[in-house]
């Protein structure tokens, strides 16, 4: 209902066909004009748009209403079927070229609330959305079921028929540079343009080119490489000096990584089978488009070429979040706020640095650098070092004690907190609690309660440099080495925890009389209700609330709270 003239790209078939005699010169003038523009140049936003009318008129299905046909430049032939309508009343494109040319604009939706305005009064489209307005039975229809209701409406009439038209280009994949796979074409006077056969795969890229400013690329001055003959006639050819689009290789290597020694075909479909699809994918937002997209497009033409039996490439997409200079703003040389990775590597170690680009805050948002938080790291990473060699001193074979000590509760506890922060990608609580592990460690060597619990502190000192190892390797490996063991630490398994002992031993009961709190008890993890009652009824802030009074109901529930009802 809002559509007031209709416009072809000018390369579209109908175009001669549709405009009227008087108007041929005026549009092949045009059509002339915009052959000489590319597409990126007639997509532009920042030109004016230009448009010529042929004269002919269709007429709008819907509403009956016969509307004039525009040629305009801005309308490609590449997208859809080369011809829109133009609804100026809610489109920013159509609304500058209908002022331009002095067409119709009919509004057509209306936010809720609000009547139909006059147009021409406006400066600029309305884009909100809301209710159609002025679209005969449709008025009152939500603006965002009124097209599937439109759809649905020419179609049972037989008039019309839903699409969908899709954004994707075609893939220009060569690149007038020399880095880049090779582009398997060669070229004969006699034959034209010949495949490499099969048998003379892969084109390598040449190892000594010269660089130097010519206009074209520096393949086309290697004869070894440029000079070839024929695959067809044997007489003398040149190789295509375009290579391709670096996006053609990093759209598949994961593939190939499933089985990288296999030297008769990229994989088997066992490989592929047993690694792929992906389960995690790491990479920045700024591949979130492009590389994805290829990715996915590859994988889903080797699907249908029979290669691959699955459809997408990766089960889970996480983006990292970036590292900023110390003043929040993005790196960069000119801000003179880039931190150089070697020198702090030299200054506090590779595992204080990785350890410290992890603990910064959550792994999708990244944060501002800070010398003071990779100095705390590092602190850390010795207060580490310190427990575990502390172990050294302890007996190698001591006894188990018959009940968990305070250092393995705390040890289980940790263990199942880091197994979920890694599953969960969130690297920086993995460190704040192996550091509440380790102050539990560290408070027990001073306490005595490490020599008590020999057994329990090793263990816990094996079980912490594990958990670390994926964010620490080297200094977990050493002191994986000096407690005795003659394997990688990166060989191990997993750290395993005992669901029982992640409860506390002894828990704190809030107890309530007639739903206000009046104190809290500790009593054993395990203590039943009578236990429970017990402890708070002997409390002495709870006793006055129950003397002289009658206990007519006592409400509990397991290990959270114990309510007394007295009346």
């Amino acid at each position: 209902f809002g559509v007031t003239f209709f416009v072809l790209a000018p390369e579209h078939p109908l175009v001669e066909r549709i405009t009227t005699a008087g108007r041929k010169k005026a549009v092949r003038a045009y059509v002339a004009a915009a052959s000489h523009q590319t597409e990126i140049e007639r997509q532009s936003t920042d030109r004016a748009k230009t448009g010529v009318f042929t004269g002919g008129y269709v007429t709008n299905p819907i509403s009956g209403t016969r509307v004039p046909v525009w040629v305009a430049d801005y309308v490609l032939m590449s997208y859809g079927h080369g011809a829109v309508m133009g609804v100026p009343a809610h489109d920013g494109r159509d609304f500058e070229f209908a002022r331009k040319y002095g067409l119709p604009i009919i509004q057509v939706i209306a936010p809720e609330g609000e009547e139909p305005s006059d147009t021409a009064t406006w400066n600029e489209p309305r884009l909100a959305t809301g209710r159609l307005v002025n679209s005969g039975t449709f008025d009152g229809t939500a603006a965002s079921e009124a097209k599937a209701t439109i759809i649905a409406d020419l179609e049972a009439r037989g008039i019309g028929k839903g699409t969908v038209n899709y954004r994707l280009r075609d893939w220009l994949i060569s690149r007038q540079r020399f880095w880049g796979a090779p582009i398997p074409i060669v070229y004969c006077a006699e034959h034209g343009t010949v495949p490499v056969p099969q048998e003379q795969l892969p084109v390598l890229l040449p190892d000594h080119v010269d660089f130097k400013p010519t206009g074209e690329s520096p393949l086309r001055y290697v004869p070894d490489f440029y000079d070839t003959t024929c695959p067809i006639c044997g007489g003398p050819a040149t190789r295509e000096t375009d290579t391709l689009d670096t996006f053609i290789c990093s759209s598949w290597y994961f593939l190939r990584y499933c089985d990288p020694h296999n030297t008769t075909a990229a994989w088997t479909q066992e490989k592929v089978n047993t690694w792929m699809p992906m389960d995690m994918y790491i990479g920045g937002p700024e591949h979130a488009v492009l590389h994805l997209l290829y990715a996915r497009f590859f994988v889903k033409a080797l699907r249908d070429m029979g290669h691959l039996s699955f459809d997408e490439p990766f089960k889970r997409l996480f983006h990292q979040g970036m590292v900023l200079g110390s003043d929040n703003q993005k790196m960069s040389k000119s801000r003179g706020n880039v931190i150089a990775p070697d020198a702090v590597v030299n200054q506090y170690g590779a595992d204080a640095v990785r350890c410290y680009l992890m603990f910064m805050g959550p792994f999708d948002q990244g944060g501002p650098w800070n010398n003071q938080g990779i100095e705390g790291i590092a602190r850390y990473l010795n207060r580490l070092w310190n427990v575990a060699i502390f172990a050294e001193g302890l007996p190698a074979h001591a006894a188990v004690g018959a009940s968990p000590s305070d250092i393995a509760r705390q040890q289980h506890k940790v263990t199942k907190r880091i197994t979920d922060h890694y599953a969960n990608l969130r690297f920086n609580t993995v460190l704040s609690a192996a550091m509440e592990l380790t102050n539990t460690l560290s408070a027990a060597r001073e306490s005595g309660e490490a020599a008590r619990h020999p057994a329990d502190y090793r263990a816990a000192v094996a079980t912490l440099v594990r958990l670390l190892a994926p964010l620490a390797p080297h200094i977990t490996a050493e002191l994986w080495h000096r407690m005795g063991h003659t394997t990688s630490i990166h060989d191990q398994d997993w750290p395993t925890f005992d669901e029982a002992l992640t409860q506390d031993a002894v828990i704190t009961i809030p107890v309530q009389v007639n739903g206000k709190l009046r104190a809290t008890v500790g009593v054993a993890a395990e203590a039943d209700e009578a236990t429970v009652r017990a402890a708070a009824e002997a409390d002495p802030k709870v006793q006055p609330h129950l003397a002289d009074k009658s206990i007519r109901k006592v409400i509990y529930v397991p290990g959270k709270l114990i309510n007394f009802v007295v009346g």
